[in-house]
């Protein structure tokens, strides 16, 4: 865990632990929310990692365990096969996740090809498993000009497309470039605070969908389809 020691933006005073009581939850967790991050950059100084690297240690202020994934090497989609240990490696990072956070720099109105990318080699299903259905994310971006949401707009689609549950808070960062000191730390400003904001969202939603993720993400065509799946083993082993 973090110390609120390596967050010197942050009034120690005002900082709270998002914890199961408060939410309602019986029970305190049994582990850890587990959280992978992702960044759209390769950039020496890459402003979405910056980002991600304090969202990170905001997170794990707040009791939460992260992860962040570097893309540097992923190849791009379907040049190589699944086993490329970069694809490997963040398949096996998104499955062990029980939610995520996104950030891409805005590039021509977009997000980046490397954000797409990382995004693009995550299937919505490995075999009986389903490495992004029914956990929670975050999406944040950063931009070189004036602030805009075209960026954290398409990552919510696509979000909602590998059937993730995308809390309501967001990020935006604007000429990021004068938001980091010389130390690569973000100072002090409303878009730190909402960064803060959102990651303790994040974990609330995160300790919320916990133990229900398969509950709420039961759905009648995947039974049906699961149930002529079995059919069509039984009879091919009756042949």
């Amino acid at each position: 865990m973090s110390s609120l020691h390596d967050l010197p933006n942050i009034d120690h005073a005002l900082f709270r632990i998002p914890e199961s009581q408060c939410l309602g939850l019986p029970d305190g967790p049994a582990h850890a929310p587990r959280i992978l991050l992702l960044y759209g950059s390769l950039r020496q100084r890459s402003f979405s990692r910056l980002v991600v690297e304090e969202a990170a240690r905001l997170l794990r202020a707040m009791g939460a365990e992260t992860r962040v994934f570097d893309p540097r090497g992923l190849p791009l989609p379907d040049s190589e096969e699944a086993s490329h240990p970069k694809v490997a490696e963040l398949r096996a990072l998104a499955q062990w996740a029980e939610g995520m956070v996104w950030c891409s720099p805005e590039r021509h109105g977009a997000m980046t090809g490397i954000m797409k990318a990382q995004i693009d080699w995550i299937p919505l299903a490995l075999g009986a498993v389903r490495p992004t259905q029914g956990k929670t994310l975050a999406v944040m971006q950063v931009s070189g000009g004036s602030q805009s949401f075209n960026t954290v707009n398409q990552l919510r689609v696509l979000g909602r497309w590998m059937r993730m549950l995308t809390i309501p808070n967001q990020s935006s960062v604007p000429k990021a470039f004068m938001e980091f000191d010389d130390h690569d730390r973000m100072k002090p400003s409303p878009y730190y605070d909402r960064i803060v904001d959102v990651m303790e969202e994040l974990v609330k939603f995160t300790l919320l969908v916990r133990g229900r993720s398969e509950a709420l993400t039961d759905r009648y065509s995947e039974r049906k389809e699961s149930a002529e799946q079995l059919s069509a083993r039984v009879n091919q082993r009756a042949i």
